[in-house]
């Protein structure tokens, strides 16, 4: 099931490691094919934002089952790469993701929350 994804951001890239930067974001691409092809995670999608002055430069988005993404986010291999990229770009991060059937289940978390909060008052 689909309903997890992780957010890899990343901002512009470090000045003077634009080479490097482009070596890194390969790497990214070509090991989270892998994990695809693996059955690790589902899929994954690559955005590229335009230039808007903010923070943010473009992010992937790995989809998957949350389990699976959780063995992944942990492993060596996915740290590994990851602060390889963090040495090499800007406001480099990693934020775990509800997707599908789990907005659901979070806003409904969400939901009781706010009735919860709502009766003491």
């Amino acid at each position: 099931m689909t309903d997890a994804g992780l957010f890899v951001g990343f901002g512009q890239p470090v000045r003077g490691r634009e080479q490097l930067a482009l070596q890194v974001f390969n790497e990214a691409l070509q090991y989270y094919g892998e994990l695809e092809a693996a059955g690790e995670i589902a899929d994954f999608e690559t955005v590229l934002l335009e230039p808007h002055g903010g923070d943010l430069s473009g992010y992937i988005l790995l989809r998957g089952d949350a389990t699976k993404l959780a063995g992944v986010r942990a492993s060596e291999d996915f740290q590994r790469l990851s602060a390889r990229a963090g040495l090499v770009v800007e406001n480099f991060g990693v934020v775990g993701a509800s997707l599908g059937a789990a907005i659901e289940r979070q806003m409904a978390l969400y939901q009781e929350g706010v009735e919860e909060l709502a009766a003491v008052h």
